[in-house]
């Protein structure tokens, strides 16, 4: 009985250490809204369309992002800041010189970062690097 007095202040700073390793997550009131969302999958469809009219010596299409339909938040941190992992549909109509095509229910797998000053966002995407190790590279969304 002499010899526990140690057991309350060992298991007082145990808990503190877990509670302190723990990273916070991120509130779900601060993910990205509607107008992000959009820019960033308009952002996306551009690039691709970019190479595609490269490859195919054609002009780009007017792009138009509808009916976005957020199924999933998944609050993250990435790189000390907080970020978020959307999931979900959206209508794209695309305009080109001839015609008029649109596509529904199209899938989106996007990561949102808020950056420090809390201004701006941007588009995390996840790349393979040579070690096999996950990095990520930035895109701002305008």
């Amino acid at each position: 009985m002499k010899n526990r007095w140690y057991v309350p202040i060992l298991s007082t700073i145990l808990i503190f250490l877990l509670s302190a390793c723990s990273t916070p997550t991120p509130p779900i009131e601060f993910a990205p809204d509607g107008e992000i969302i959009s820019k960033a999958i308009a952002f996306q469809v551009s690039q691709t369309q970019q190479r595609l009219s490269q490859q195919l010596n054609a002009s780009r299409p007017q792009i138009e992002i509808a009916q976005i339909n957020v199924k999933k938040i998944e609050p993250i941190v990435v790189g000390n800041l907080p970020a978020y992992h959307l999931k979900g549909t959206y209508n794209l109509t695309l305009t080109l010189p001839r015609q008029r095509v649109t596509q529904k229910n199209n899938r989106f797998d996007l990561y949102l970062q808020r950056q420090v000053e809390g201004k701006t966002w941007r588009l995390l995407r996840r790349e393979a690097s040579s070690s096999g190790e996950a990095q990520w590279s930035s895109y701002l969304i305008q």
